[in-house]
């Protein structure tokens, strides 16, 4: 982590996953943080560190009043909806929230003279690519609204970029997993549609069994092939990106994995190992608009930031997320 001077930084969205740890790993280096979470989609369970400030981001007078009076030095953006089945069948919620409302709060930076962003991208922007690892040159051909919506905010990003409105980095993350080594914080979904969140919760008991979306695709056990990068190392590349955004002011789009996959039946295996439990799992057919294999390129993060990423084992990412699942026994 850099040694950067503290900085003042709104969150939004840091009532979530990701961003909890994010602002955790921002307070602890000594930085001045502000959430703003509207609770739409979580309990406030992880709202363990910085100042929270219950703002719907439609609210556009009230974030600028905020950013006038705070004077961030960046804003980073979270707040959005993810679940991508339910992107298909309710598209205008998703563009509604994750385009109209980033709108409003860019405008309200705008207004009150902030023009550092990092924002929190997705590898959905990516659709099923042709080129594996992927690279952050391929081409944005999202096969889901979610994913689309992604592809929409950067594009108004790069265009405000160019036009001298706006310095960002746009990180698009790949499948996040995992939780605090500390044990402070971690997901807290009640539904969760990710595979390792859902094999930790079938192992709980709280499903009956897991299921196994496809087992003939073209890669060596007949299942996907993902790139998992644990939740904390994701935290610690938002803090890098924020280092060199205030110090370079240059707008960059990077992927983060770690660049090496896990098939869904090596994932499933190793949450038997981790867990101790050998749950129950169903092999089903194949959902809609599933890439075979999605890994990210990571050369240009490593590179750029200088990330090193420190829990790339997949035993550790499940570890520390069954550490979570257990500490809170009976769901989110």
């Amino acid at each position: 982590m850099g040694k950067s001077a503290p900085k003042r930084v709104v969150v939004t969205g840091g009532a979530g996953y990701i961003g909890s740890h994010v602002v955790k790993l921002l307070t602890k280096a000594g930085h001045e943080v502000v959430v703003v979470d509207n609770l739409s989609t979580s309990s406030g369970r992880n709202l363990l560190y910085g100042k929270h400030h219950k703002i719907d981001l439609r609210e556009e007078d009230s974030l600028f009043r905020l950013f006038k009076e705070f004077k961030p030095h960046l804003v980073m953006h979270f707040a959005a909806f993810i679940v991508v089945p339910e992107s298909v069948e309710r598209p205008l919620k998703y563009y509604y929230n994750n385009v109209g409302n980033t709108l409003s709060l860019l405008s309200a930076m705008q207004k009150a003279g902030i023009d550092k962003f990092i924002f929190s991208s997705s590898a959905a922007v990516y659709g099923i690519p042709e080129e594996i690892p992927v690279p952050e040159e391929a081409e944005m051909r999202p096969i889901s609204p979610y994913g689309e919506s992604k592809a929409m905010v950067e594009k108004i990003l790069r265009d405000m970029s160019k036009a001298g409105e706006i310095k960002y980095i746009s990180l698009r993350y790949f499948n996040v997993a995992g939780a605090d080594p500390e044990g402070e914080l971690g997901p807290a979904y009640n539904q969760p549609t990710h595979l390792i969140l859902r094999a930790l919760k079938t192992a709980k008991g709280e499903f009956p069994y897991l299921e196994i979306y496809g087992t003939d695709y073209p890669t060596p056990d007949g299942t996907c092939v993902r790139d998992f990068i644990h939740v904390m190392d994701l935290a610690e590349a938002h803090v890098l990106a924020m280092e060199y955004l205030l110090e370079k002011g240059e707008s960059l789009v990077l992927n983060c994995g770690y660049g090496k996959g896990y098939s869904v039946r090596e994932v499933v295996a190793e949450a038997k190992k981790v867990t101790g439990i050998d749950f129950e799992v169903r092999e089903v057919g194949r959902r809609p608009g599933d890439p075979p294999i999605l890994i990210a390129k990571t050369d240009k993060i490593r590179q750029i930031l200088g990330f090193r990423p420190r829990f790339e084992e997949l035993y550790i990412i499940l570890t520390h997320a069954w550490a979570w699942e257990k500490k809170i026994q009976g769901g989110g």
